[in-house]
């Protein structure tokens, strides 16, 4: 009998679940995904999470078996009470996301399989570890550089969740001063190194393009403006990746998510920021290497949760 995870990743765009097998590998036709965004509302979100749940428990074969549900959300997030609050996603704030899923799977769950949630950033970092570009590394970050920032740790081999689940935010870290005034959020890692928010500096300075590709394609064809927004992206990662590796001591930061590949030397540009920046020989020695998943990253990450949850901290 083959046995699977149900996995749910619950995001600021959309919502995705799938059955996921022992080795990482989603079953064909099980993976679904519903919109979600700011505007949604509270039973919006809810319909689209039993969507996506309700047509993955519907091709689960006649001889497998669900043996626990991982939950991946954009945070913050609370482990003690099962909710998510995802920045993003207004209309779910301390909503109870853990209970809901319980409830659609039901009978389909042993009653002592495990409805495990953990921060999305978080289940990245545990599925890069089990079958990504961390694996047999005991002390890791993972990284994704996309409409946001999101990170997770693992910390002398165990996945590093914190007191609430919220180990891993590096988007919201603050990495530069701010002047009076100023708010907390314009100074953090997503701010300054995301690519919607790269895209709005540059925009900002006078480029002319209007998304991540144009920005690009200017980086490619040496378009000043271009250059400057790309690199004070890779600046900002780099000084975090410093700071968090100065604070834990870490061997390897896996970088992904889609702005990460917005030039051929992105990360080229982050580890010469380390290598500038790291205060500390301990800190210079960190490999910043490219992420080995795949798009299905999100729910690889939270099957993790349940097939290795001897990693869970």
């Amino acid at each position: 009998m083959t046995e699977f995870a149900l996995a749910v990743d619950l995001g600021g765009t959309k919502v995705e679940a799938a059955l996921v097998d022992a080795s990482g590998l989603l079953l064909a036709g099980s993976r679904d995904r519903q919109p979600t965004g700011p505007d949604a509302s509270s039973d919006d979100l809810a319909e689209a999470v039993r969507a996506v749940v309700v047509h993955a428990l519907g091709v689960l074969p006649g001889d497998g078996r669900i043996i626990g549900v991982g939950i991946g959300s954009a945070g913050p997030v609370d482990l003690g009470l099962g909710t998510v609050s995802p920045i993003n996603l207004p209309a779910w704030r301390e909503y109870p996301l853990r209970e809901l899923v319980a409830g659609l799977v039901g009978e389909s769950l042993p009653d002592t399989a495990p409805v495990t949630l953990r921060l999305d950033g978080v289940s990245l970092a545990l599925a890069e570890h089990w079958v990504g570009a961390t694996q047999g590394v005991d002390n890791a970050l993972a990284v994704t550089v996309s409409t946001g920032v999101g990170g997770g740790l693992i910390v002398n081999g165990r996945l590093l969740s914190g007191g609430t689940g919220n180990a891993g935010h590096i988007g919201q870290i603050q990495i530069a001063t701010r002047t009076p005034g100023e708010t907390s959020e314009r100074v953090t890692l997503e701010v300054l190194c995301s690519g919607p928010h790269t895209v709005a500096w540059a925009r900002e300075q006078g480029w002319q393009g209007e998304r991540g590709e144009d920005l690009a394609a200017g980086y490619a064809s040496g378009d000043p403006l271009a250059v400057a927004a790309v690199r004070r992206s890779a600046t900002a990662l780099g000084e975090a990746i410093t700071s968090v590796t100065t604070l834990l001591d870490l061997d390897v930061v896996a970088v992904g998510g889609g702005f990460s590949r917005v030039s051929a030397d992105y990360l080229d540009l982050v580890r010469a920021v380390i290598e500038e920046a790291a205060y500390n020989g301990y800190a210079k020695r960190v490999r910043v290497v490219r992420s080995g998943l795949s798009d299905e990253s999100p729910l690889v990450g939270a099957a993790a949760l349940v097939h290795q949850s001897h990693l869970l901290g």
